[in-house]
């Protein structure tokens, strides 16, 4: 099942009007969206049930963008991110109807526009994974004026599990390792030609894990050339293309990817 079901970020450019139809307006909110409110880092939380049973996840997103910064070299962004989350189904979808017809229904939903960036979902089984990965991605774009589509879902994909799991007890671990012998992980060119997220499958979203997963643990030059490649994007010089860069310091950087998985212990 491509991921693409149950989460997608939307850019400014498709959700632009209903975007400023609402900015503005809390009125446009549902009145029992202030039902539990919580200030937690960058994020600016608000629910229509009661997020007591949840503290564990709250706390987790206060560390997510020390954690993220501190692994990825991308200084935090002061900008506000806003989450919504809502009691079932049923809301949150009546909610996404009426504030943002145009976009394309999803379990879970990151929406950047010219204000703070908007998380949504809703209270279900795998709540905690779609909270975790769309902020993610607002720590990241609040951050970064450019992120490569694979690199970004590559690396929701890694802080969507929670901490202590995400060295070694990620789902696409499993499949990463049995896949390694066939040579089905994408290479960093074939992922950087994936421009649009109908592009984006499950072998694009375990390959680019895979990648993320390679620079923070497995490779200390390649680490160090991904925090590079982020530090020149903050600074607004062209960062190139990543893939390049990890060629140049790691010529041999899929043979030293598939030995990686084959011998990784957490």
């Amino acid at each position: 099942m491509t991921r693409l079901t149950r989460r997608q970020f939307f850019p400014v450019s498709v959700v632009a009007s209903a975007w400023l139809a609402t900015r503005h307006d809390r009125r446009a909110w549902p009145a029992g969206l202030d039902r539990d409110h919580r200030a937690i880092g960058p994020f600016d939380c608000r629910a229509d049930f009661s997020l007591a049973p949840h503290e564990p996840l709250l706390a987790e997103l206060g560390r997510l963008p020390t954690d993220v910064s501190r692994a990825l070299s991308v200084a935090p962004s002061a900008e506000p991110i806003e989450l919504y989350l809502f009691r079932d189904r049923h809301s949150y979808r009546a909610f996404l109807n009426t504030q943002f017809p145009r976009v394309p229904y999803r379990r879970a939903l990151y929406i950047k526009g010219s204000g703070p960036g908007k998380v949504m979902a809703y209270r279900h089984r795998e709540m905690d994974i779609d909270v975790r990965h769309e902020c993610t991605h607002a720590i990241m774009h609040a951050a970064l004026d450019v992120v490569p589509l694979w690199l970004d879902e590559g690396i929701a994909e890694y802080y969507e599990v929670s901490a202590p799991d995400r060295p070694g007890n990620n789902p696409h671990l499993k499949w990463v390792r049995w896949t390694v012998p066939f040579k089905r992980i994408l290479s960093l060119e074939a992922l950087e030609s994936r421009l649009e997220l109908d592009d984006m499958g499950s072998r694009e979203y375990r390959s680019a894990w895979a990648w993320v997963h390679f620079m923070l643990h497995g490779s200390q030059v390649a680490h160090r050339e991904l925090a590079n490649f982020f530090r020149d994007v903050q600074a607004g010089r062209d960062p190139g293309l990543l893939s390049e860069r990890v060629r140049r310091a790691v010529p041999d950087a899929d043979r030293q990817l598939a030995h990686h998985f084959r011998t990784w212990s957490a």
